[in-house]
């Protein structure tokens, strides 16, 4: 009965009704689509460095993290491949041999990252044909390399050039060799593209002599919220196996998370200023909606309405009111978010500490429907509380004096 009785109080003033719901939904709107675009960041950090290339989960012979050298390698075990791929969660193992090389061309040298790989699992893993801007992939056996785009531009090489590398191989031997370039290759990581080249890990095991050797299992997981799970349930199962350590992105890259992290807090200052910014634009709606109800109120007790009923009505208003405010706050925000989605705003001014980082100065927004829950229920919950004090109101209500009002 109060119920229906609020929801009918809402549309005698349809004016005063609009403008609460306008309140809520602006609050709705920005919370939303400050939220995706914050979210949507982290994601595009995380992807460019760890979902493009690291994985989100890694297997390493014990001890290589700490010490990242050849001689801390593994035997290609298709046992343990097998053993690691019998996880639910898990889709593939990627096998990698990783190291680093001195790339030159002519006069001009620079250090260089070289991974030797599976073209055929590379692709199933990161779809690396989708990053070569020009040229070819690679096929597995052939003797040419793929270099990033910026790499071949500060060495001065294209398609069809030859790239020397020159580095330290496995048990202190001296690692070297020479490649046609068959493609260039964008991860939209300006660190990696700088620093990046793969060969086929036949031939990178052949020019460090690490026969038969890899320092990398990449795992593909179904989900990315997994890896912790998976690590946890690879570990003894990795203990039967040999001396082997699984590790997640967290670890692996701990300056990443920190500057997550640190970002993040600076966001919650923002998102509070924002709540409270919120709070006090419903509050002043619903003062107003209080103000200009006194006679009504006044009128409704008068005639025998008990008070603490006439409270709880009012509160069901505007809980109805922030309902209907919150799901207009939610429809307007997914088409913003959409487009922010497909059409990341791009910060030139911030490119080049975004470089630092290895990521580019974008700022995409993410379509997450916990996100909108989350903000939606957040909105409501201020708008909620708010209801409380044209309720606390009421009981102190006067008759007499509010029908004077």
């Amino acid at each position: 009965m109060l119920i229906k009785l609020a929801w009918r109080n809402l549309w005698r003033n349809r004016r005063r009704t609009f403008i609460t719901m306008a309140a809520v939904s602006l609050a709705a709107f920005l919370s939303i689509t400050m939220m995706s675009l914050q979210n949507g960041v982290y994601e595009n950090m995380i992807n460019n460095t760890v979902g493009r290339f690291t994985g989100y989960v890694q297997v390493h012979q014990k001890g290589y993290f700490d010490d990242q050298t050849l001689d801390n390698s593994m035997l290609q075990n298709p046992e343990v491949e097998a053993a690691i791929l019998d996880h639910p969660d898990i889709d593939l193992v990627i096998p990698r041999l990783e190291s680093f090389a001195l790339a030159s061309s002519g006069d001009l040298s620079k250090g260089a990252g070289v991974v030797g790989i599976d073209p055929a699992l590379e692709e199933s893993f990161s779809e690396i044909s989708r990053k070569v801007v020009e040229g070819d992939l690679f096929q597995k056996g052939e003797i040419s390399a793929l270099i990033g785009k910026d790499l071949g531009r500060q060495l001065q090489l294209g398609v069809g050039d030859t790239i020397v590398l020159i580095g330290q191989g496995y048990r202190g031997a001296t690692a070297a060799g020479k490649y046609m370039i068959s493609g260039l290759l964008d991860f939209n990581s300006p660190d990696l593209n700088s620093r990046i080249v793969y060969l086929p890990l036949l031939e990178a095991q052949e020019m460090y002599g690490a026969y038969d050797l890899i320092t990398t299992y990449a795992l593909q997981l179904g989900r990315s919220d997994q890896g912790n799970r998976v690590v946890q349930d690879l570990e003894p199962l990795l203990m039967d196996k040999g001396e082997y350590e699984a590790l997640t992105w967290e670890t692996m890259m701990p300056d990443m998370v920190q500057f997550i992290q640190a970002d993040k807090g600076g966001n919650v200052l923002i998102m509070g200023i924002l709540y409270l910014i919120v709070g006090f634009g419903i509050f002043g709606t619903v003062l107003m909606m209080t103000a200009e109800r006194q006679y009504e109120f006044g009128i409704m007790v008068a005639i025998g309405m008990k008070k603490d009923k006439l409270s709880r009505t009012i509160v069901i208003e505007t809980i109805l009111i922030s309902l209907l405010g919150v799901l207009m706050g939610m429809v307007l925000a997914f088409p913003l978010v959409l487009f922010f989605n497909i059409n990341p705003i791009r910060v030139d001014s911030m490119a080049e500490a975004y470089a630092e980082f290895g990521f580019e100065p974008i700022f995409p927004a993410i379509i997450d429907p916990s996100i909108f829950i989350s903000q939606a229920i957040t909105v409501l919950i201020i708008a909620v509380i708010i209801a409380f004090y044209p309720a606390l109101r009421l009981l102190w209500l006067k008759p007499v004096e509010a029908m004077r009002a």
